[in-house]
């Protein structure tokens, strides 16, 4: 039996559009036992305190790991996998990440030869469409991530302590795919100059601990405001955040949890009750989360 946790990630952090990623302390657990033949899967809901059923073929652990035997031209003949998820679905947390990083690592656990690391990283990239989410997921910390020809390539940095973060949840799904479609296909040199600039930016501060400029470097033209339409008070849920006393605030990933980072000692619990009083006056319920980033990444339980 083979047990691993694998944490949320947060992509993008304002300015960073599918280049940014960070792995955060909300972990999904993964039980692997090996099988003679046949496949169970049981999945337990953590936070809606339920059972969910589902088709093994349309598990994604189950796919990933599938698509790992394939690599060394072997078949996954049995397995029995206990999911406990503790990372909401399609709200923006990488949920789907964690499966796909899980599958993979899984499956080395019953490979003769295991995946290398490049390959794993490849073949999540492949899978999940974008590095931004899986990589995270698999190495922790912030992770900047390149695509190129040969496939991607990436830098982590090591947060340092000191630095704290709220996840606001409302209460509604918003699928990634639905999401890219209200993205336009070009941009202005003007806006592209203001994401880079406050892309390198917060990479600095996030480099140093310095979070003062976060406001600045949480920034962004390419992509949230595309995606506020489909989020009720969004722009209003931002700007309370900031007055409620967060250093940055930002969309998580495509959304629709928003994250505000938050120093060591900052009021998380009141900038997480202002965000979604605001989300309330739209008709909109909602929870909050508040965590760490994770340096580790994948890990053994």
């Amino acid at each position: 039996m083979y047990r691993i946790k694998v944490p949320a990630t947060s992509a993008n952090l304002g300015p960073g559009f599918d280049s940014l990623g960070l792995a955060v302390e909300l972990y999904n657990t993964f039980v692997f036992k090996e099988r003679s033949n046949g496949c169970r899967i049981t999945l337990f809901d953590q936070r809606a305190g339920r059972e969910i059923t589902l088709p093994h073929e349309e598990n994604l652990v189950y796919q990933a790991m599938e698509r790992a035997f394939a690599l060394r031209e072997r078949k996954l003949k049995g397995i029995e996998l206990i999911e406990e998820i503790n990372i909401p679905f399609a709200r923006g947390l990488g949920s789907s990440a964690s499966a796909v990083i899980a599958g993979l690592v899984g499956a080395n656990f019953f490979l003769e030869q295991g995946l290398t690391e490049q390959e794993i990283i490849n073949l999540a990239t492949e899978i999940e469409g974008h590095p931004d989410n899986v990589l995270p997921a698999f190495k922790g910390g912030l992770i900047i991530n390149v695509m190129t020809e040969q496939g991607p390539i990436y830098k982590k940095v090591e947060l340092q302590p000191g630095i704290e973060m709220v996840f606001v949840i409302p209460d509604f799904k918003l699928k990634t795919e639905d999401l890219r479609q209200v993205l336009p296909t070009q941009v202005s040199y003007a806006d592209a100059l203001f994401n880079h600039s406050r892309t390198a930016l917060l990479t600095a501060c996030f480099y140093s601990g310095d979070l003062d400029k976060l406001a600045v470097a949480m920034d962004d033209r390419l992509h949230q405001d595309y995606r506020s339409p489909l989020i009720p008070g969004f722009k209003e849920v931002i700007r309370a955040g900031y007055r409620a006393g967060a250093a940055g605030v930002a969309l998580s990933g495509a959304g629709p949890a928003i994250l505000a980072i938050v120093g060591d000692g900052g009021k998380k619990e009141l900038i997480a009750e202002r965000m979604l009083a605001v989300f309330a006056r739209y008709g909109v319920r909602g929870s909050y989360i508040c965590t760490k980033p994770n340096n580790q990444g994948v890990f053994m339980a």
